[in-house]
């Protein structure tokens, strides 16, 4: 960016992500947002400090990103009950999910249109730990040798966070509980490339993650196998894997058409709130096969 920009751009010693500086969200106009947008295709994470946003705040800025997901305009992602009390039961449907959610995976693959992208915020964070881990999929796409192209280029795979819960021993059941059941009673699981093509940059991403089971053509053995394969060759860069530590206040912006992210454990006993704000995905481009 030259000098007159409205914000300045720190890159991460990886091969995406970039933290802006001198940023207020809420003030931007459409060509400081423009720009925004711009770094955000090209580097596929923002991490943008000290805005704490109000609810209303965030869902104005990640509006901008795109129509947002229906009932997932921003809501608590937290340990932290409605009367204020900590959860602590080992059967609570929401800690299911957030335990879920600490292995790879993107938003939406489950449902019949893929995310586009997130914002997500930090409104409390523990003392210690409670990261949040994100890994470039482009680069990964990149760095296979050309057997394993070859091998993935006309495959796809089946998608679903009830199977995904299942298989972690986090089986969780739509209408059992506080959890409002999003992507749990899917009634056709979608089925989705290996290879992803990005709707704005051209630039393909491989696609797999915890969601990802059941490539057709392949026994399930075979198809875990392969899965797990890419999975693990995916995060094993580390140039192509950033995990962030958060302060309160933080927002960070995610591309989900080409990272993979994960929630990272913490002490349950201190309290975690997030604010998550889900940009829907393009029905050209985003729809499952």
């Amino acid at each position: 960016m030259d000098q007159k920009s409205p914000f300045r751009l720190q890159p991460l010693d990886k091969t995406f992500g970039m933290v802006v500086r001198d940023i207020d969200v809420r003030s931007l106009d459409d060509t400081a947002f423009a720009e925004l947008y711009q770094a955000w295709l090209d580097y596929a994470l923002l991490i943008i400090p000290a805005q704490h946003l109000s609810d209303s705040e965030q869902q104005a800025f990640a509006e901008r990103f795109g129509k947002l997901v229906e009932g997932l305009e921003a809501i608590e992602i937290s340990n932290v009950l409605p009367n204020g009390q900590l959860r602590d039961a080992p059967d609570d449907d929401m800690m299911k999910i957030i335990r879920g959610n600490m292995h790879w995976h993107q938003d939406n693959t489950y449902m019949p249109l893929q995310a586009k992208g997130a914002v997500f915020s930090a409104k409390r964070v523990p003392s210690s730990k409670g990261d949040t881990a994100f890994a470039d999929m482009r680069a990964a796409y990149d760095a296979l040798d050309d057997g394993t192209k070859a091998l993935i280029a006309k495959l796809s795979a089946h998608h679903s966070l009830a199977h995904s819960q299942a298989e972690l021993g986090e089986e969780t059941k739509a209408g059992d509980s506080e959890y409002i059941g999003y992507g749990l009673d899917v009634a056709e699981v979608p089925l989705r490339p290996l290879v992803k093509i990005h709707s704005e940059t051209g630039r393909k991403a491989l696609a797999v993650g915890r969601h990802a089971y059941g490539i057709p053509g392949m026994t399930d053995a075979d198809s875990s196998a392969l899965i797990n394969r890419l999975l693990q060759f995916a995060v094993a860069d580390e140039s192509c894997v950033y995990q962030h530590g958060w302060t309160a206040g933080d927002v960070v912006v995610w591309d989900n058409r080409c990272l993979m992210h994960r929630a990272c454990d913490w002490d349950y006993s201190e309290p975690r709130v997030m604010l998550h704000s889900r940009i829907a995905g393009d029905p050209v481009s985003e729809a499952a096969l």
